[in-house]
This record gives C-alpha cells, structure tokens and sequence, in this order.
C-alpha cells in the first residue's frame, strides 16, 4: 500500500447509523492504496464527542478526513455539519456529506454550511464502492490537507 505524505495513516471518521453502508464504505477503502485508520460512530452525538475528544472519546485521533450521513439518530447531521464548520479547532477538517437525499435543499444547506462535498449515494455496491474510493482518492492523492 501506498501511504500518502503524511507521518501518519490517513485518520478517517464515518458517521452513519446504517451497518450495511459502514460494510461497503470499509470495503471500498480496503481496495484504496492509502493506509487507512477508519473510525465510525452511528450517531450525531458520538461524532461531535469524538471530534472534541469527550468522553468516551477522549483518546479519539483528529480525523484527516469526515465523511457525513445527514439523516442520523440522536442529532442530525445537519447539526453535526455546522457544529464542525463553526468551531474554529474542527473546521479546517474536510468534510464530505455522503447521504441517500439528493433533495435540492439538503444539497443547498450543506454547502451554506460549508460542506467540502455533497455526494448522493449510488444505489448499487459497485457504484457506492466506485464514489468512495473516488472521494478518498481525491481528498486523500490529489488534494492538500491541512496539518493535524
């Protein structure tokens, strides 16, 4: 595998509550040629308590990299969004909105919010596995992420 520039394994955080969408992202990123550390929580509540490193979550790595689910338990991730991109120690982290709503609005709102990127996910596991391993490869080979 090959690691990007960095001292590190790339630190990934998925927030979704749906099992078989964390099966098939961990299968798309285990195809990826960057070495990853993928992290998932499956509420809005875990991801901000990970992202300041609450309990129990204190000893949670800075992710390099969020990929987000709007529609989750607990606290949406339209609040998780614009919890992250208005706190000044979190909002450098790129953020990637990855949802089945391809709804105009919600599109909008996130970017308003200040997404990085709002994928619509494919329906079938070929096409979700292509959209994240081409996100990951974005963000990760081709783009420049701020330091830790």
């Amino acid at each position: 595998m090959i690691q990007a520039d960095r001292d590190s394994t790339i630190v990934l955080l998925l927030v979704e509550d749906d099992p078989g969408d964390v099966t098939m992202t961990r299968e798309a990123l285990g195809e990826a040629k960057v070495l990853h550390d993928l992290h998932v929580v499956d509420n809005g509540e875990a991801a901000v308590a990970f992202l300041r490193q609450e309990a129990p979550y204190a000893d949670a790595p800075r992710p390099d990299l969020i990929f987000l689910d709007l529609n989750l338990p607990r606290m949406d991730g339209r609040e998780v969004l614009a919890i992250v991109k208005s706190d000044e120690s979190l909002r450098r982290i790129p953020l990637v909105v990855l949802t089945t709503s391809d709804s105009q609005d919600d599109i909008a709102r996130s970017y308003d919010l200040h997404a990085n990127a709002y994928v619509t996910k494919p329906v079938g596991l070929d096409s979700f596995l292509t959209a994240v391993q081409q996100i990951d490869h974005f963000f990760l080979a081709v783009a420049s992420l701020p330091e830790r």
